[in-house]
């Protein structure tokens, strides 16, 4: 904890701005989190039928991840997918993680969808 202090500056000893940002989020953004959800199970649906595509974890919340196929490695499709101005992250050498929050629009998911259909 001192470290993680530290990091921060050294002068964090009340977290109360940190609990704004958690109230301010819950007060504002709570209904959204649903669109995001519903964002995350469209793309979830498309990835669900690609050749590219081993296991698709089950999607409940704004989160997706999946394992690919040998042949395609997660850097390589996080690389192909920023070219695109999609950002995903590697988080294994076959495994990618995709988050959708509240700046990502439809128009944004249908795109999304439009480049892994392409892919």
């Amino acid at each position: 904890a001192r470290r993680v202090r530290k990091v921060f500056g050294g002068g964090m000893r009340q977290a109360g701005f940190l609990a704004a940002a958690g109230v301010y989020a819950l007060q504002n953004n709570f209904e959204r989190l649903a669109m995001d959800h519903e964002h995350a199970r469209q793309i979830a649906t498309c990835l669900a039928g690609k050749d590219y595509i081993q296991q698709l974890l089950p999607v409940e919340t704004n989160i997706i991840i999946f394992e690919l196929k040998p042949g395609l490695s997660a850097p390589q499709l996080v690389a192909r997918l920023k070219e695109h101005g999609i950002l995903t992250y590697a988080i294994a050498p076959d495994r990618v993680r995709l988050v959708l929050h509240l700046d990502i629009t439809p128009q944004m998911v249908d795109r999304t969808i439009e480049i892994f259909s392409k892919l």
